[in-house]
């Protein structure tokens, strides 16, 4: 079905529609219109990372971990996976008459905002810093859960627009002043690209203000960007009743019936929350016409329609079988392999069992089943953690001792017990182990969502960059028995790892890696399965060096604008095998900004199985209106036996050769570039860490 028909289809049947229940539909919980045949339906479903919070569902990696990946293609499997399961369960639930919440096919996922404070509790539901990766996996999520098909399999939302980012306890009140560069430069991009190459169907407005306008209800951001500028046709919804900050926070209206006339003649369709009852009042009142509504109403069952939701689908025979059946847990375990990365490795990975009688598991989160899954997750029928992924990898062959070592945040894990009432088991576990794996981190409780977390000092945000207080000591405690100690990272951002850096052999990044995850923890440890993840975030040093969390210039922030030396770079990890970069030509010399093609021949010299993302990097040296260091262009997985070379060939878009003027244009300024291949950034200390260099090749136009 093309839009225009469902476009139609809606317009006749919104004509027979009283005023009163045209205004009926555009809040989420749309009811049933019986005398029409419109059953009710609610809009707010999620699948951030699996279909979430209506039972049984696969579960991925959170979404930073999937960003990790670096593969658009694999996330456009797991997107598939989304639409088939929550077209599983739709078809079950409806059938059951059950339209409750979270039970339809409107998904308002991916959270495409940019994660330029490592502080931001929800920084860990978006695919990272960086705007071209951003753009590239959320394309791929969009156009893989809407499919391609007569009607669309589920509809996506791009969120929240715009320029979103924390801090979560001012949100509700907050102005996010920002100039016209950054925004097109960082903010905007991906936005632009779901709308644009995606077609993605919705687009979430944030809670807080950009440049003094209500997200929700912003001429700029509604109008004049998203419709006039980038011709979005689909519908846009509320944040969850951000339209009641408005008056009761943002201060820029007065009353509820003034809020949601300010919110639907600026554009916003969809009311979550319960503010457009009051959307009446201000129709009475001369503020809202009945144009307005209609108009409104017609694009929301235009979606209906384009889903199949009013007349059937293809989809509709969809057996609620294929929910977390067998090739769809093989994606999720596919994705928890290539999420983690290797921050360091001094030669103990992957361990060599023979070596070792022992092996020591330690820590809050190595058993942990809540730091497996994140926010907005399902429910697994099956939990693996790190400790239980290592006991059925290494089975009886060694010994494995096991510690929680302490509470994930309190001071002691019984209430009668003194502090630190596991320590002394973990120090004793520590010095009975040969190896001692230690797995520290975070949960949903500590980093999160403002309202959804018991994180109340900080509503969801990170304080600072540090472990807890209990987990700091157990960590320096552990290590200070001197045997080798592993530190696996279960955490949606980046940390302070200084210590860790400095006294331990290894570390790796788990992220949140699914309800499965720690089956892919325990492969990496062993050397079944290689890592390849890359960071998707820069993980800084100190806190002391970023910006204020308020300020959201983006000069000091991201690898982009980034004038300190970080801890770890964005787009780093390492592996087991040992790569080399062979050659590095273009499909052909650009005359001027064009798309291009960069082929990049690489080779696994070493003696193990090897997996690895080629990546390309491009600066502008001779424009002003430049980002300072270099940019994402572009970049491929490869996957290597020993011994073996490929070609990968690798998409460069005229956007790359472009700048962002202060007016927020993209202009072509300046005539000389360098474009970098390699397998992390091309700058110095990179490549000291990654231990391989940036192949080079100069431009000029």
């Amino acid at each position: 079905m093309t839009r225009r028909e469902a476009q139609e289809k809606a317009k006749a049947l919104v004509n027979q529609m009283t005023l009163e229940e045209k205004a009926s539909q555009l809040k989420y919980d749309a009811p049933a219109i019986k005398r029409l045949g419109v059953p009710a339906y609610n809009w707010w479903n999620e699948c951030l990372h699996g279909v979430a919070r209506a039972g049984c569902a696969t579960s991925f990696p959170q979404a930073i971990g999937m960003a990790a990946s670096f593969d658009p293609d694999l996330l456009g499997e797991v997107a598939e996976v989304c639409a088939t399961e929550g077209r599983a369960k739709y078809n079950a639930f409806s059938a059951e008459d059950d339209r409750d919440i979270y039970k339809g096919l409107t998904f308002w996922t991916p959270n495409v905002n940019i994660f330029r404070d490592p502080r931001w509790g929800r920084g860990h539901e978006t695919y990272g810093e960086d705007p071209y990766l951003t753009s590239r996996l959320g394309v791929s999520f969009v156009k893989h859960l809407q499919g391609d098909s007569e009607h669309m399999k589920a509809a996506a939302c791009a969120k929240h627009f715009a320029v979103h980012s924390g801090p979560e306890a001012l949100r509700h009140e907050f102005d996010a002043v920002v100039s016209k560069k950054d925004m097109y430069e960082t903010y905007l991009p991906a936005f632009k690209a779901l709308v644009q190459e995606a077609g993605v169907e919705s687009v979430m407005g944030a809670y807080n203000r950009t440049n003094g306008e209500p997200c929700c209800g912003s001429k700029t951001l509604l109008k004049d960007i998203l419709r006039d500028e980038w011709g979005f046709e689909g519908h846009v919804v509320s944040d969850c009743w951000a339209i009641r900050d408005f008056h009761e926070n943002h201060g820029v209206t007065v009353t509820a019936p003034e809020s949601a006339a300010m919110a639907i003649n600026n554009g916003c369709d969809l009311n979550c929350g319960n503010t457009y009852l009051h959307i009446l009042k201000a129709v009475e009142k001369g503020w809202v016409t009945e144009e307005t509504i209609t108009r409104a109403a017609e694009r929301l069952f235009t979606t209906r329609y384009l889903l199949g939701l009013l007349d059937g689908s293809e989809y509709d025979d969809i057996p609620y079988e294929a929910v977390e059946c067998k090739e769809h847990l093989r994606v999720a375990e596919r994705m928890a392999d290539e999420s983690i990365v290797l921050l360091k490795n001094d030669g103990i990975l992957p361990l060599d069992l023979s070596k070792y009688r022992t092996i020591g598991v330690i820590g809050p989160n190595a058993n942990s089943r809540a730091a497996l899954v994140g926010n907005y997750h399902g429910t697994g029928s099956e939990y693996i953690t790190l400790l239980e992924g290592l006991q059925r990898e290494i089975g009886d062959e060694v010994r494995i001792l096991y510690s929680q070592g302490c509470h994930l945040f309190k001071d002691r894990e019984e209430s009668l017990a003194w502090p630190n009432d596991r320590l002394s088991e973990a120090i004793t576990v520590a010095k009975h182990s040969d190896v001692v794996i230690l797995c520290l981190g975070l949960d949903e409780t500590l980093e999160g969502e403002e309202g959804d977390t018991g994180n109340s000092y900080a509503s969801g945000d990170k304080a600072d960059l540090s472990f807890p207080k209990v987990q700091e000591e157990l960590m320096r405690a552990v290590a200070a028995v001197g045997k080798p100690v592993i530190l696996c990272v279960m955490t949606g951002s980046a940390m302070d790892l200084s210590f860790a850096e400095q006294n331990m052999p290894a570390i790796l990044q788990l992220w949140y890696p699914g309800a499965g995850g720690g089956r892919s923890a325990a492969g990496i440890l062993t050397g079944r399965v290689a890592p390849s993840g890359k960071l998707p975030v820069t993980f800084y040093r100190s806190p002391e060096t970023l910006p204020d969390f308020e300020d959201y210039s983006m000069k000091g922030r991201t690898y982009r604008y980034l004038t300190e030396k970080p801890l770890y770079p964005f787009g780093y990890g390492l592996t087991y095998g040992k790569i080399e970069l062979l050659s590095m030509d273009l499909s052909e010399e650009p005359k001027e900004p064009s798309d291009i093609s960069v082929n990049v021949t690489v080779k696994n010299s070493g003696n193990t199985e090897l997996r690895e993302v080629v990546q390309l990097y491009i600066k502008n040296t001779d424009s002003a209106l430049a980002v300072p260091n270099h940019s994402l262009c572009g970049f491929k997985r490869v996957q290597l036996s020993p011994g073996e070379a490929k070609t990968v060939t690798i998409p460069v878009k005229k956007e790359a050769f472009l700048q962002i003027n202060e007016e927020g244009r993209a202009v072509a300024d300046g005539h000389q570039f360098v474009l970098y291949a390699g397998v992390s950034q091309p700058d110095a200390y990179s490549v000291e860490l990654c231990g391989v260099g940036a192949l080079e090749k100069e431009i000029r136009f």
